[in-house]
């Protein structure tokens, strides 16, 4: 974790509290929360015969203060250098080679670094431009860019050969084979590669790979990954034993370390407060009233290398402090204008940026100033003046770059000032994009949701003119009952049945939640056990489950490999206490058709009524209450083209249910409060528009076999789920194994194509589906699915434009879409 909270004095221990409230919030490892990576996902570099640092760790300067930081990082402490070479301690360090390191432009106190430099007996330094550390160096050795040299990169699964783009320029050379060459005459040059293509082939040793196939592939290669997975630490991911929980001495998320107290650290996260703060030193803040930050970066170099650059230059030409407008106009001092930032060790002058977007009281300054290259005010500023080496975080030994006291002045009395251009991100930038659907829109998610059709709106938008209560007897409210009544009409008629049978509720959940409560509330038995499937919607789930902790006992039937419920299974689990049996007509997920009326027929049999979810089923299969016999029945307007927030029960006449609404007794009783009437109105005329669908959902057979087909050509090894049941004709549910799902999701979205993955449909969860699980998928499997569900208007072409966009992000994006976590 990298946040800038390292470089305060409380830096390790501000960020164990951080990863404590992650973890106390239930955020570690799970989706959207703090992720550990999957560390086989990553392209390992070879590094078997890497040679290990020499001597015992107390041998390593800076143990004495910074024990745990030496253990773990395996290497001495930069901030003890001063006091190796200057006195001895613990004993003196004659010679250094920096390679690709700037101490004095990057630690407090330039002066002490300078003086340190000066006194070795030897210094080499190895680097792709001049640094301020070279002005003391003996030898000075150019390294060649990543321009002049064959390397590789690597990211995530990938490695990729980096190519020669120029031939190195004079003498300057890859800085790998100077530590090579060096090796070499030291008598170790069999240990190192000595020339690109002997580093390639080092860099590919036990990848599985070599670079004749590398080279064959186009000079990238991407290594087979697995399906990213949550909650490691009951998995044995996160220990090298293998053994469930964290990588700790305890094998536990240790809010108290156990490593910090053997240590002689305070093992809870204390916050320690600044030894120059405001709180701390309020004799210091007279004077100096501010608080300094330093180390934010800039668009235009990373640290010093790129100040030689002139066209990354010229519109950050000299370094900048960001000031707030209320402490900037409490100062006189205008934006562009220069100002100089004084502590107590210091002063440096800089070119003020004043915005409301730095806190007041507080300031930030442009670090890694002070380099021998670059514009004249960048060389001659040397932010670190402003710094302490004495201060610095306890464990970890960094520096307090971020809690300072400073006070800044202006020192340019004219009234012109400079026109900065930072290259930082602005506020129109941060600006929230608004949503537009793309021109070319295939949308294939309609079990999900559907939009409104045009008659639909059109109705609806009449209805807001009417904002009369259907409840009241004037003429307003007579209109707005007769709109309402008409509309549980046009919706009994789509399931042939009385318009009195007909329930509006709040949404299909809601319908659910009112059948099955109602009915086992009202029964007059006393009867405790209800029977549904493992693959029934959350709705019903839910609400089972909040009933078996009021005493109810559920029975969860079971599925085949198909997604069928075995009638047997329902016959052998009805007894004398069963009070109601609710299954769906039509998973949402597969698409798959219960036989409903062989399960109505069992369960009228034992004298148990019968509920089932039909949301799925209207306007895709004929819906014939009087066939079916079910005595409750749940439907839901988003679903035909409807608008979202309306559903309807269908209630069986003679069939008793207790409300879950008191109120002013709306829905003749069993559902109070002022009903929905645009969401009402809109629902009848979608449902009227149910009959025309069913004529042409037979077409939607052949479009879905094609998609399926098509599917098979692009993944190995796919297989599409519920394939031998019976199927509402618009559903596919295919499994793509070693693709995760979510991810080929978000990657064909972009291109205007929406459908779901294998995820559960309740508030976007990232969890496996239930119902694939319970068809015998595991879950790597279901995350490896998807859902296509097509509207009566899908075209051949949509499914070929599909297909294309599906090659292509194969093609190009194998791997990443293999495990990239879910959002």
């Amino acid at each position: 974790m990298y946040t800038g909270m390292e470089y305060s004095a409380s830096g390790v221990q501000g960020i164990r509290a951080s990863i404590i409230l992650w973890a106390l919030a239930g955020q570690i490892d799970v989706p959207g929360g703090m992720c550990f990576r999957m560390p086989q996902n990553s392209f390992r570099i070879n590094s078997n015969d890497h040679v290990k640092n020499p001597g015992k760790l107390n041998k390593r300067i800076g143990n004495e203060n910074f024990p745990i930081y030496v253990k773990y990082r395996d290497e001495a402490h930069a901030i003890s250098l001063p006091k190796s070479v200057l006195k001895g301690v613990p004993y003196n360090i004659k010679s250094l080679i920096l390679l690709g390191g700037s101490i004095i432009t990057s630690w407090p106190n330039p002066d002490l670094w300078k003086k340190t430099l000066n006194c070795l007996d030897f210094l080499v330094c190895v680097d792709r431009q001049l640094t301020a550390d070279s002005a003391y160096a003996d030898i000075i050795l150019p390294a060649s860019t990543y321009y002049e040299i064959v390397s590789y990169v690597v990211y995530g699964s990938l490695f990729k050969i980096r190519e020669r783009m120029i031939p190195p320029i004079g003498e300057s050379r890859s800085d790998i084979f100077i530590i090579a060459e060096l090796a070499k005459r030291l008598g170790y040059g069999h240990l190192y590669p000595q020339t690109e293509e002997e580093l390639l082939r080092h860099a590919l040793v036990g990848s599985g790979f070599n670079i004749e196939q590398v080279k064959e592939s186009g000079g990238i290669i991407t290594k087979p990954t697995t399906i990213m997975q949550y909650k490691k630490w009951e998995k044995g991911l996160l220990r090298k034993d293998g053994k469930p929980g964290f990588d700790t001495p305890t094998g536990k998320l240790e809010i108290l370390s156990t490593v910090l107290e053997e240590y002689g650290y305070d093992p809870l996260p204390k916050y320690t407060e600044p030894p120059e703060s405001p709180i701390s030193r309020p004799d210091i803040a007279k004077k100096y009233p501010l608080v300094f930050n330093s180390g934010s970066r800039t668009r235009t170099s990373i640290h010093t290398q790129h100040h030689g650059i002139e066209g990354l230059n010229k519109n950050h030409l000299e370094p900048t402090v960001l000031l707030n407008s209320l402490d900037a106009n409490e100062r006189k001092i205008k934006n562009g204008q220069m100002v100089q930032i004084r502590t107590l060790r210091g002063a440096v002058n800089m070119r003020a940026i004043v915005t409301d977007d730095i806190v007041k009281g507080a300031i930030d300054a442009n670090h890694a100033c002070g380099s021998p290259i670059g514009p004249k005010s960048w060389k001659s500023t040397n932010v670190n003046v402003l710094t302490d080496i004495k201060q610095y975080d306890p464990i970890s030994g960094f520096p307090i770059f971020k809690s300072l006291l400073c006070e800044v002045e202006k020192i340019d009395n004219s009234t012109k000032s400079l026109e900065i251009i930072t290259d930082e991100i602005t506020e129109e930038e941060l600006k929230y994009t608004k949503f537009s659907t793309p021109q070319n829109l295939i949308y294939l998610d309609y079990n999900a949701t559907t939009p409104l059709s045009e008659p639909v709106k059109q109705v609806m938008k009449e209805v807001m003119e009417i904002y009369s209560n259907p409840s009241s007897v004037h003429k307003g409210g007579k209109t707005a009952r007769s709109l309402m009544e008409t509309a549980r009409r046009q919706v009994a008629q789509a399931i042939n049945c009385t318009a009195k049978r007909i329930i509006f509720t709040g949404s299909g959940s809601e319908a659910n939640n009112l059948a099955i409560k109602g009915v086992v509330y009202a029964d007059k038995k006393n009867r405790k056990h209800i029977i549904t499937s493992k693959i029934e919607h959350p709705s019903v789930l839910e609400t089972c489950k909040e009933l078996e902790k009021k005493g109810f006992k559920v029975t969860y039937l079971e599925v085949d490999k198909s997604g069928m419920i075995n009638p047997d299974d329902l016959r052998l689990s009805i007894n004398e206490n069963t009070v109601l049996i609710s299954l769906m007509m039509v998973n949402n997920i597969t698409g798959v058709i219960q036989p409903i009326n062989k399960f109505v027929e069992i369960a009228h049999k034992h004298n148990v009524l019968f509920h089932t979810d039909a949301i799925q089923a209207l306007g895709k299969i004929e819906l014939d209450v009087s066939k079916l016999k079910v005595d409750l029945l749940t439907l839901s307007a988003h679903k035909i083209q409807g608008p979202k927030g309306v559903g309807a029960l269908y209630r069986r006449k003679g069939i008793i249910i207790e409300p879950l609404i008191n109120g002013g007794g709306q829905e003749f009783g069993l559902r109070s409060g002022t009903e929905n009437l645009i969401g009402i109105v809109g629902f009848g005329k979608a449902a009227e528009a149910v009959s025309a669908s069913l004529k042409k959902m037979a077409k939607l057979v052949s479009i879905r076999d094609f998609l399926e087909k098509g599917l098979s050509s692009i993944f190995d090894d796919y297989f599409v789920n519920g394939v031998d049941s019976e199927r509402v004709p618009n559903t596919s549910s295919v499994t793509l194994p070693g693709y995760r799902g979510e991810s080929i999701l978000l990657a064909v979205s972009r291109q205007g194509i929406f459908f779901s993955s294998g995820s559960a449909c309740s508030a976007g969860s990232a969890k496996p589906s239930h119902v694939l699980l319970a068809m015998g998928l595991s879950e790597e499997e279901a995350h490896c699915s998807l859902r296509f569900s097509l509207s009566i208007d899908q075209t051949k072409e949509d499914i070929e434009h599909l297909l294309t966009e599906l090659k292509n992000i194969v093609k190009n994006s194998k791997n990443i879409i293999k495990f990239v976590p879910c959002r």
